[in-house]
């Protein structure tokens, strides 16, 4: 079993994409590695040797690529950051609403949750 950066490979995918599971790895940035620890891209994650996995690793850290928990922690941090300077990204993280321009009025269910009814507003009856 491949276990790169505190993370297991899914055997059966290429190795190629199955780096892409590791947090930090997209398509892109795998081939470079791959490129890198002379491995070929098209092989499966069940067929490598110890020495490629270990190619594979030393590339990943050596490369200073953050993976996994390092760029996890970075993005928390940078995210407290701008909620204690209290800029308006900062604020919008802190209330929970999108960041990045969209609307609010409708949609943003995502970032703001379920929608929550109001009491008393209901569309008043026919009378007949």
């Amino acid at each position: 079993m491949a276990r790169i950066a505190g993370v297991d490979l899914p055997r059966s995918k290429r190795v190629e994409v199955g780096l892409t599971t590791i947090y930090g790895i997209g398509l892109s940035l795998s081939k470079k590695i791959l490129n890198a620890a002379g491995v070929n891209p098209n092989r499966r994650v069940k067929d490598l040797t110890e020495e490629e996995v270990r190619r594979i690793s030393a590339v990943i850290m050596s490369g200073g690529y953050k993976v996994e928990g390092d760029l996890r922690r970075d993005i928390q941090q940078n995210i407290k950051r701008l909620m204690d300077i209290g800029c308006y990204r900062g604020l919008r993280h802190r209330k929970g609403l999108p960041v990045r321009g969209q609307r609010t009025r409708t949609n943003a269910r995502t970032r703001k949750g379920p929608s929550r009814s109001i009491p008393g507003k209901r569309k008043p009856t026919a009378k007949k």
